[in-house]
């Protein structure tokens, strides 16, 4: 029996797979454009909904890239990550590892600092006005070149006490993990833990170079892997955590129908999969939209849910005793639920 709409919400649960420039809903677009007075492609918060119907990774970037053109000053990063909070809050979102691109602002001139700071800001008010914890994640731009990941990188330097770890995203079709293995290797030296996303659009094999050659302690997407058995034992048995987005993957035709999404499946493989959701903005829900669309369409009951929560503090990147103290008041909540 597929599982009530609030007993999700108030699923003590958390995030982690955000970009946080993924979650500028329209209506922040427009008021950030207008403040700082900047041009965007687009006439009204319809128009921008209107486009948002992508084929594939690069349609979606391409929308992505111009609506984080608004981001200029640390007031419009702190009011980004302030807004998502909010709604984190309200999906029953304890704890969230959140992305962020610094090289899309500092490309356009928005010094480090104003990204980091803005976002550092907002974390800490929504442990104090939420009591949501959250870390933040330094992504690399994998379309862009090795020599532009390790600048930025160096540019993290002061921040880095505040950095929980580093990431790979944007583009993955043509750019290999294997093209980022020395500036991963040189974020591990520097204690960062490390994640990348792998097998979305990417074969199989893409999630091989993460585990082997990123040596990623969080594999982000993941879906292919299902393609290949002796990927799916490695997997199950190390224990990696896959931070699965469902409307994402709908989105961005990585399944056809959420009827068809493999989450039941992976967690039945002995996977350690987590519910999380990418860009929210641009796919169409939070985390617990994403949450109650694939238990609607995957028949998930309160075991299945349960476990896919118990997953997401297990595999987050806080300390052992944060992670116990998440999953008794999990074990409660759905006991008495």
């Amino acid at each position: 029996m597929t599982a009530a709409p609030d007993f999700i919400t108030r699923l003590p649960k958390a995030e982690l797979h955000l970009h946080i420039e993924g979650s500028l809903e329209p209506e922040l677009m427009f008021a950030l454009a207008k403040r700082n007075r900047v041009a965007i492609p687009f006439d009204s918060v319809e128009a921008v909904r209107a486009a948002y119907s992508f084929s594939n990774l690069q349609d979606f970037l391409d929308i992505y890239y111009a609506g984080a053109d608004v981001l200029r000053v640390e007031q419009d990063f702190y009011d980004l990550a302030d807004a998502y909070f909010a709604r984190a809050a309200a999906d029953g979102v304890a704890h969230a590892e959140i992305f962020f691109d610094p090289q899309t602002h500092t490309d356009r001139g928005i010094p480090f600092q104003v990204v980091a700071d803005g976002l550092l800001s907002a974390m800490h008010a929504a442990e104090t006005r939420h009591g949501v914890s959250s870390k933040l994640i330094l992504c690399f731009l994998r379309h862009l070149d090795e020599d532009a990941a390790f600048a930025t990188l160096k540019a993290a330097d002061p921040w880095l006490d505040r950095i929980a770890g580093v990431g790979l995203d944007s583009s993955e079709l043509g750019h290999p993990p294997e093209k980022f293995a020395r500036v991963f290797a040189a974020a591990g030296e520097l204690g960062l833990k490390r994640v990348a996303h792998a097998g979305e659009e990417g074969p199989p094999d893409y999630v091989w170079q993460a585990l082997d050659l990123l040596k990623i302690d969080r594999l982000d997407h993941g879906n292919r892997s299902l393609e290949d058995p002796a990927l799916v034992r490695r997997l199950a048995e190390s224990g990696m955590t896959l931070t699965v987005c469902p409307l994402s993957n709908l989105k961005l035709c990585v399944v056809d129908n959420l009827t068809n999404h493999p989450l039941d499946q992976m967690l039945a493989q002995g996977l350690r999969a987590t519910v999380n959701s990418d860009d929210p903005a641009y796919f169409g829900g939070y985390v617990a939209d994403n949450y109650r669309a694939v238990a609607a369409a995957r028949g998930l009951g309160k075991a299945e849910l349960a476990q896919l929560a118990r997953n997401s503090f297990t595999g987050s990147f806080l300390d052992e005793a944060e992670k116990a103290a998440h999953l008794v008041r999990l074990d409660a909540y759905v006991a008495a639920n």
